[in-house]
């Protein structure tokens, strides 16, 4: 299969950890967040595009600068610190599981000429398993990096990937698997 023109998004990681489950999501966020910063800097190395896709957490004065300054003046600033925005960062606010819902996403990829999606970030079971879902009824390849996205309940995190895996087509992988070549100014992780 050729590789196609990828970029790498990161789910509502810029996160103040301040909501109903934040508890139960903390743990796994700690062991996610190396690996996210990881595919970040890879990904920005190679010159793929690196799209935050973040809720608003129902702020609707929000906006990027905002949300990052809220997540850092937080108690677990150490978990987004690593993952900040740089200026060539792109930066799309959501509202509800989806990132592509009632978003410019689908419009921005096409812009990009990007075909390929790689998924990280949090919550695997809720916003992940949407997003992938979504990308994959709009026949985009969808890759999700297992162990840089986050869960709240393990055991669903395991039946989603699994889902996207079979449902949807996914390829499931290891960070360690991920690698991102130029191509273009845009690359596809390795297969």
């Amino acid at each position: 299969m050729e590789q196609q023109p990828s970029a790498l998004i990161v789910i509502d990681m810029i996160n103040t950890y301040d909501h109903p489950d934040a508890d139960q999501l903390l743990p796994s966020a700690q062991k996610v967040v190396p690996v996210v910063s990881g595919l970040i800097r890879q990904a920005r190395d190679a010159g793929v595009p690196v799209i935050y896709v973040n809720d608003n957490f129902g702020q609707w004065r929000s906006h990027q600068g905002a949300l990052v300054d809220a997540a850092l003046a937080g108690p677990h600033a150490e978990l987004v610190e690593p993952l900040q925005p740089d200026d060539e960062a792109l930066f799309v606010l959501k509202a509800r599981h989806s990132i592509f819902y009632e978003t410019p996403l689908t419009y921005l990829l096409w812009e990009l000429g990007v075909r390929q999606v790689v998924l990280c970030g949090q919550v695997t079971e809720q916003c992940v398993l949407y997003s992938a879902l979504d990308a994959h009824i709009r026949h985009l390849e969808v890759t999700v990096v297992s162990d840089a996205v986050a869960h709240i309940h393990a055991e669903l995190a395991d039946a989603a990937l699994e889902m996207m895996r079979r449902n949807m087509g996914a390829r499931i992988v290891a960070g360690a698997e991920v690698t991102f070549s130029e191509e273009d100014g845009r690359g596809g992780p390795g297969r």
